[in-house]
């Protein structure tokens, strides 16, 4: 019969085999489409492997040149390429170099260790200050304060907007007012918020006693900052910044001055510059014209000094920490203290009590530390019983703490 032709197909058959070669060209064209996708992605990783070249030979020369903005700044467009093309092991493995480096310090922070010298002696006129993440330093700010440091902060965060219109803003501070009372710190603390390492002048070792070698100095000081992303602080600022019309000032001081003028200008084009003295009335009047801002860091006030106190013995056992009335007494006996004053005086009195194996600091340990500082601990049992007394410790509570009778507290007292 016909259809048992070994030529001859049924029409079951030829239905079957158009299915299949429908499918089959189905099967071409994925195939096809997934060839054309390798090769595109073939191409694009062939592309982006070249532009990661370029990251690579630009972060390479940025090292060659000891340019750390350079390295800093190709080495984020090429974690950003790497994370374009899902490679984001490898681009966290570079953010996390990037920000911790070797031994915790970023790797455009390495450099900043070399610091330049004073010919003449070969110390060191820098000190570098990497600031830590996540530290108290016991500054207690008032709240005007913290809004001057805060207005700094933003106006350095939002200079390329200034750029961008033209507005001649520079990050210049200049910190004044008693010693003591927080302008290292403050300067510190800006680092801190900014992330950035603070160049800290040595005028121990910048001011030179060859005629000439000042100047040099300080225009090696601020050629090494502009070289390095950081913030370059100027402690005792009266030391090179003292008035020129001063008739008992050298002509070699007033040619430091017109240097530092010169370096200060060039400097704040594009740095960061912070200034402290505690003389500012010492200071030439071009000085000023210099500084963006300016603050007056005084005397903490009672409130100001209550919450350091809390936060000075938040950590130790005392009768005082939830006791107002004393922390308020501790705090007016406190008043007209700097900051460090006041930081010696409570970190004294809670190590003199471990050394003594007290498992509380009392109310009457800070009374008493208090008085030894402000009578330069030229102090006698009697004088320290009638401060303490007024501080309203009572009679059999002196007794206990001096340990002697009630009658002698009272005879210390002029009680009968």
């Amino acid at each position: 019969m016909i259809f048992n032709h070994p030529n001859i197909i049924t029409y079951k058959q030829a239905v079957s085999l158009h299915n299949i070669t429908k499918y089959c060209f189905f099967i071409t064209q994925i195939c096809l489409f997934v060839t054309l996708f390798r090769m595109f992605v073939t191409v694009q990783r062939t592309y982006n492997r070249e532009t990661m070249y370029t990251e690579i030979v630009k972060i390479v020369e940025g090292g060659l040149l000891k340019d750390p903005k350079k390295v800093y700044s190709y080495t984020n467009h090429l974690i950003k390429k790497l994370r374009e093309d899902g490679e984001n092991r490898l681009a966290d493995r570079l953010t996390k170099v990037m920000n911790n480096g070797v031994g915790g310090v970023p790797v455009y922070k390495d450099e900043l260790f070399n610091t330049p010298v004073d010919n003449e002696t070969r110390l060191s006129i820098a000190d570098i200050v990497i600031p830590e993440k996540n530290i108290t330093n016991n500054l207690i700010l008032s709240e005007s304060l913290e809004n001057s440091i805060n207005e700094f902060i933003a106006k350095i965060n939002n200079k390329p907007k200034f750029d961008k219109i033209g507005l001649e803003i520079n990050s210049s501070l200049l910190l004044y007012g008693p010693p003591g009372c927080g302008k290292t710190s403050i300067a510190k603390l800006i680092a801190q918020k900014l992330d950035m390492p603070i160049v800290i002048a040595r005028f121990d070792s910048l001011i030179s006693s060859l005629l000439g070698s000042t100047s040099k100095n300080i225009r090696n000081l601020f050629e090494y900052a502009n070289s390095k992303p950081c913030i370059l602080f100027l402690d005792e600022f009266d030391a090179i910044a003292k008035n020129r019309k001063d008739q008992q000032e050298l002509g070699e001081l007033k040619r430091v001055i017109n240097s530092l003028l010169q370096n200060i200008d060039e400097f704040l084009k594009n740095n960061i510059l912070i200034a402290a003295t505690n003389h500012h009335e010492l200071l030439d009047d071009a000085i000023w014209r210099r500084f963006e801002q300016v603050i007056e860091i005084g005397q903490p006030s009672q409130h100001d000094i209550e919450k350091l106190v809390r936060t000075l013995i938040s950590k130790v056992d005392t009768d005082v920490k939830d006791d107002s009335k004393k922390t308020s007494i501790i705090s007016d006996s406190l008043l007209g203290l700097s900051n460090s004053e006041i930081k010696k005086i409570i970190n004294n009195t809670i190590s003199n009590s471990i050394i003594q194996n007290k498992d509380t600091v009392v109310f009457e340990d800070f009374l008493y530390e208090i008085f030894k500082y402000k009578n330069n601990h030229n102090v006698t049992t009697e004088n320290a019983i009638r401060f303490m007394y007024e501080k309203s410790i009572s009679q059999n509570a002196l007794s206990a703490y001096f340990n002697i009778s009630i009658r002698q507290v009272r005879n210390h007292l002029n009680i009968n």
